[in-house]
C-alpha cells in the first residue's frame, strides 16, 4: 500500500529514539499520519502550513506507515514567523482539519481552500476573510453547508442579509428584519466576492461560521470548538482586524 502525492503538514510528534510522526493533509488521499525516520533533520520541514511532496508506504494499509521521501515544496510557516496573528490563524485552520476530518478521506476543495488561505497570510488585510470562507468551506465538505443562495421565505437573490440558526437558510433583510434577534448576520462578502469589508464583517462570520461548526460538527462529538480558534479571534480584536 503506498501513494505519493504533494500535502499540506498538520504537525509532527516524538516517536522513539531519532524518530518522529508527522500528520499531512493531501489533497488525493486526505489525512494520513507516518513514521519519519532522521526526525531531528525533518524537523524544520515538518512545521505546520508547510507543503512537502510526500510518499507514505505501508505493508498493509492499516498500519501506520512511514514517509518515503518527504520533500519541503513551499516553506509557509516560516515565512509567518515574524506575524504570530497570521501564525494563530494558520495553527487554528490547521487545527480545525485534524479535528474535524476523518482519516484518510479525500477532500480536493478543502485541501485547495486551505492552499488559498495560507498564500493569502502574508496579505495582513485579506485574510481574516478569506479565512471565514474557509470555515465555511470546511462545512460544506463535512456535509453540513449553508444554503446562502436565496432567500428561504421569498426565493430572491438579493439583499441576503440573516442566517436562520435552524435551518441555515438566507433571508433577505426585509423578510429577516422581524425576527432579526433570532437570526445570525450574513456580511455581504460571503455571498458577494466584490462586496467591501465593513467593519464587525470578520466578526459576524466568524459568528456564523463558529455558531454551525460547534452545532453540527463538535457537539456531535461531544467536543468543544478548538481552543486555537478561540484565541485566533482574540488576537484579531485585540488588533482591530474584525
Amino acid at each position: 500500500m503506498e501513494w505519493v502525492d504533494d500535502a499540506i503538514v498538520l504537525g509532527a510528534r516524538h516517536f522513539g529514539e531519532g524518530k518522529l510522526v508527522a500528520e499531512v493533509f493531501s489533497r488525493e488521499h486526505g489525512r494520513y499520519g507516518g513514521v519519519v525516520h532522521a526526525g531531528r533533520k525533518s524537523q524544520p520541514i515538518l512545521q505546520a502550513g508547510n507543503v512537502v511532496h510526500a510518499g507514505w508506504k505501508a505493508r498493509l494499509s492499516e498500519q501506520l506507515g512511514f514517509y518515503s521521501p518527504l520533500e519541503l515544496i513551499e516553506p509557509h510557516a516560516t515565512r509567518l514567523l515574524d506575524d504570530p496573528i497570521a501564525l494563530a490563524g494558520l495553527s487554528s485552520a490547521v487545527t480545525l482539519i485534524r479535528s474535524a476530518t476523518p482519516e484518510r478521506q479525500a477532500y480536493p476543495q478543502l485541501y485547495d481552500a486551505l492552499i488559498v488561505l495560507i498564500e493569502a497570510m502574508p496579505h495582513h488585510e485579506i485574510w481574516p476573510a478569506i479565512y471565514a470562507r474557509f470555515e465555511l468551506g470546511l462545512l460544506s465538505a463535512m456535509g453540513y453547508g449553508l444554503d446562502l443562495s436565496r432567500c428561504a421565505v421569498t426565493g430572491e437573490t438579493e439583499n441576503l442579509a440573516w442566517v436562520s440558526p435552524r435551518t441555515g437558510r438566507a433571508a433577505t433583510y426585509d423578510a429577516g428584519a422581524p425576527h432579526a434577534e433570532l437570526l445570525l448576520r450574513l456580511p455581504p462578502f460571503l455571498v458577494d466576492a466584490e462586496a467591501e469589508l465593513e467593519e464587525g464583517d470578520v466578526a459576524d462570520a466568524f459568528a456564523l461560521a463558529g455558531y454551525f461548526l460547534e452545532r453540527r460538527v463538535f457537539d456531535q462529538r461531544g467536543e468543544n470548538l478548538p481552543e486555537t480558534r478561540r484565541r485566533l479571534i482574540e488576537r484579531l480584536g485585540f488588533a482591530g482586524r474584525l
